[in-house]
């Protein structure tokens, strides 16, 4: 008997396949799985097969490795966990339905395939969602610290004048890095003004202006000057209605109009050449 439910499931996998996913698709609260091209269903689809089969028939180091490329691919296409699960689930369904109109299962021994049915997908379930989840959080970490790097660098744009553009929101832990960048890049460019870019932060609070404000701070200790710079209008209303004081700071509303203020400050500005 548990030979039967792998050596069945392989010999009709293509039925199986097509029928799950019809599930899949007539699974309202699947939508994500609707729109995906039809190649892409085709392709994931069965290699989420041949992992379920291979569960079944082959030794722990193919499947483990099986696995963990299978839940990269799924982060990588977007599937999210409940759609995963739902998966394993409407698999099974399809599995034990297929094996109802075969007469493989009949009344006689339906509680005996039900057990080695449930004794299949329950582990495989919880693996799966291992994997993915740990595979998310590896994603997500990964994509955090490039995040960090590529919003945290200060560029400089001309002599003595270096951009900092900020993108995302600002924590405790993101302002730190912010600082260190700030401070080392000043010295190692010999910047004279520094713009902060904040048109990439989305919500400006007390606690994101205090960050900007030590790191402004910061920067004089350390003989530049800081200008803020990609105020929007609603990030203007916002530090006028929780009252942050921003009076140390030249402010303007593009990095444009920034980089003319900050020519200024170091006796330049920008001029037409006539051809």
């Amino acid at each position: 008997m548990q030979r039967k439910v792998p050596e069945f499931v392989e010999t009709h996998l293509d039925e199986i396949i097509e029928r799950w996913k019809q599930r899949m698709k007539d699974d309202h609260g699947d939508r994500f799985f609707q729109i995906m091209p039809e190649e892409v269903v085709e392709r994931t689809s069965r290699e989420f097969a041949g992992l379920i089969v291979s569960n079944l028939t082959e030794d722990g180091q193919k499947y483990e490795t099986k696995l963990h490329e299978f839940s990269e691919r799924i982060v990588r296409l977007g599937w999210s966990i409940t759609l995963v699960m739902k998966a394993i689930e409407n698999f099974s369904d399809t599995v034990y339905q297929m094996l109802w109109e075969a007469e493989v299962i009949n009344d006689g021994n339906v509680a005996e395939y039900f057990e080695v049915l449930n004794g299949w997908i329950r582990p495989l379930r919880e693996e799966v969602v291992e994997a993915y989840s740990s595979t998310w959080e590896r994603t997500i970490s990964l994509q955090k610290i490039a995040l960090q790097e590529l919003s945290a660098s200060l560029i400089p744009v001309v002599d003595k004048v270096s951009v900092m553009p900020l993108v995302g929101t600002i924590d405790t832990e993101r302002a730190k890095l912010i600082m260190e960048n700030l401070l080392e890049g000043v010295v190692r460019h010999r910047s004279e003004v520094v713009l902060l870019d904040i048109t990439g932060v989305p919500v400006v609070d007390t606690m994101v202006a205090h960050h900007i404000i030590q790191a402004a701070d910061a920067v004089r200790l350390v003989g530049a000057r800081c200008m803020l710079v990609g105020i929007r209008p609603e990030i203007a209303q916002t530090i006028v209605a929780l009252g942050i004081d921003l009076n140390e700071f030249t402010t303007t509303s593009t990095l444009q109009r920034g980089m003319q203020e900050a020519l200024a400050l170091t006796n330049r500005k920008i001029v037409e050449v006539d051809e």
